[in-house]
Order: structure tokens, then sequence, then C-alpha cells
């Protein structure tokens, strides 16, 4: 398992253990962490899981893939360094400790 704080755009936080396997979008499903829709499930076909990194773990999380990258382009304010859908997020130990913001809204 892995500990993960989702923080809210109002700031209100929610630190919530994911399981290993799931992935950080999963984890806010389960858990009612509003600001993360995940309107296709987690295909990468949308950007309702559209999240900000914490700058501190945006070179501990593996690289973005071409997908990731296209569908970012519909992502809300997207940060070209800090932005990442949590759908491609695979919870791990390593990932213990992961901070992740919502954008003021989701498209």
């Amino acid at each position: 398992m892995a500990r993960i704080t989702y923080v809210e755009h109002s700031g209100k936080e929610h630190v919530v253990e994911v399981p290993n396997g799931l992935t950080v979008m999963e984890g806010a499903r389960d858990n009612g962490i509003p600001g993360i829709e995940a309107d296709c499930g987690g295909a990468c076909a949308c950007s309702t899981c559209h999240v900000y990194v914490d700058a501190a773990w945006v070179e501990k999380l593996p690289p973005k893939d071409p997908m990731e990258e296209d569908m970012l382009d519909f992502a809300y304010e997207p940060d070209p360094v800090r932005s990442r859908l949590t759908c491609q997020l695979k919870v791990s130990p390593a990932l213990d400790g992961l901070r992740v913001q919502m954008p003021a809204r989701q498209i």
C-alpha cells in the first residue's frame, strides 16, 4: 500500500492508503475523493482525472507515454511539468507519500 495525499483545489486534503496495483485514479474513486471524475474509467480516453503532481514527485514518477501526453492537451490548465493523468499512475510502494492537487475544475 501507498499513502497518497489528494489535495482539492480549495486546499482540503484527503490522505488515503491505496493498495498496490491500483491506479492513483482508482484510489480517489474508491475513497470518494472529489475532483477526480475519471469519466472514461481509466482508459486514458479523457482528461477528467488530471492532477498536478507535487514538484518533489515529478522526477520520481515514470515518464508520460505519448497517449497520456496527447490527452493532457485536453486537460484544464495543464502544466507541462507537473500535470499527470491519475489513471496512468500505477500504485506501488515507491509512491508512498505522493501528493497530487486537483485543478480548479475538470473539463
